[in-house]
């Protein structure tokens, strides 16, 4: 029961945007959300609907009606919550299944490429939306056009980056393939029209730490407390290894060998578990926290939360507690900063860019070729292998 949804709803906003912004998700993105769910919490203060009301289907339908916000904050949100175990219905019930061919081709997917069901969770999303909107305006699924597609691409596609757009179009292309040649369903192979439009522009180079400002950041650390001992763990996983807020997140004890020095990833965006070498100082700085910070309870996750009840630290928090390391040393940046600079350790060590692929965790090589946009001399020695 909560005693009062307006302030709990609100809270639930601000920390789900602060967590959107610790794991990466672009500021275009973040505000379009924000203004979605500021029309959301206005709309449920005005509608006076009730917590256990707040997070329906009906509501969500209700709220939409009229209105040019998408939903796609909305659902963002309810996923949330949902992971956080705040709210118990998740966004899109498994009772609630998508007809033949969709559900077809996400088997076929899972048997085919033993995608983890992460993945296979946001292909549902997608194809979920696809389905919706074919729904509302009455297009048969055997006589889709490439005019219809794009028209569903560019209101679903309203709220999130170029890169999350790219990624949703493969899924796409993914199921009108399956469509075309193993069912049969369209006539023509689609696939191949669904591009997005030309990028001229060239994104922002990432923003890394030099190395004196990286031995600035590990001299600020007084290890004097628990709350430190812990920080100076997240600082060096997360500088030494590259990992994400969520990727720290989710280290179980488990996952740790100290004996081959060695931290084992599961679940990554690229759905390739990996094991990563562990520095000394990282596994020193893992030791220290574990013996003398860590709470003593039956959890397995490796980072916990200090005050009770001691539930498994978040990946917001996990970002919030590296940035607040990186400000009180006196340096701009946030957690992902950190994870910038191991891209660029690897590069001035002589790493090809499908070596830095595989040790970030990314999906496409797009992703990492960012980075030697940041070096010119770099840039041509790694893509053209000249010796300069």
């Amino acid at each position: 029961m909560v005693d009062n949804p307006k302030v709990t709803l609100k809270r639930d906003i601000d920390e789900y945007l602060q967590w959107m912004l610790a794991n990466g998700y672009s500021f275009r993105t973040c505000d379009m959300y924000r203004n979605e769910l500021n029309h959301f919490f206005l709309f449920i203060i005005r509608k006076q609907i009730g917590w256990n009301e707040i997070f329906t289907l009906n509501t969500l339908k209700d709220f939409q009606k009229g209105k040019q916000d998408s939903g796609s904050g909305v659902r963002g949100l309810w996923q949330y919550l949902f992971r956080q175990k705040r709210i118990h219905q998740p966004i899109d019930p498994p009772s609630r299944k998508l007809p033949d061919p969709y559900e077809d081709y996400l088997l076929y997917y899972y048997q085919t490429r033993k995608v983890s069901s992460i993945k296979l969770a946001r292909i549902r999303r997608v194809l979920r939306a696809f389905h919706d909107y074919l729904e509302r305006h009455n297009i048969k699924l055997a006589s889709i056009r490439i005019e219809q597609i794009d028209a569903f691409l560019a209101e679903f596609f309203a709220p999130f980056s170029p890169a999350t757009r790219q990624t949703y179009r493969s899924y796409l292309r993914g199921f009108f393939k399956f469509l075309y040649y193993s069912r049969k369903i369209i006539r023509k192979d689609l696939a191949p029209l669904v591009v997005g439009a030309r990028q001229f522009d060239q994104s922002k180079p990432p923003k890394f730490l030099r190395p004196h400002e990286v031995q600035r950041l590990f001299d600020s650390f007084e290890l004097s407390s628990f709350k430190n001992l812990r920080n100076y763990a997240l600082v060096h996983l997360s500088y030494s290894l590259g990992l994400r807020p969520d990727e720290i997140s989710r280290i179980t004890l488990d996952d740790i060998s100290f004996a081959q020095s060695e931290l084992t990833i599961e679940t990554r965006k690229n759905d390739r578990p990996v094991k990563l070498p562990l520095p000394e100082n990282t596994i020193k700085a893992i030791a220290v926290y574990i013996i003398g910070a860590r709470p003593k309870n039956s959890h397995r996750r490796l980072f916990l939360n200090l005050v009770a009840p001691h539930r498994p630290a978040s990946a917001t928090s996990v970002g919030q507690h590296i940035t607040e390391c990186i400000r009180k040393a006196g340096l701009p940046g946030s957690a992902y900063w950190l994870r910038h600079t191991y891209a660029q350790n690897l590069l001035e060590a002589g790493a090809s860019i499908y070596e830095i692929k595989e040790m970030m965790g990314h999906t496409t090589i797009n992703s990492s070729e960012k980075y030697l946009h940041v070096h010119i001399g770099l840039m041509r020695k790694v893509m053209f292998d000249e010796n300069l």
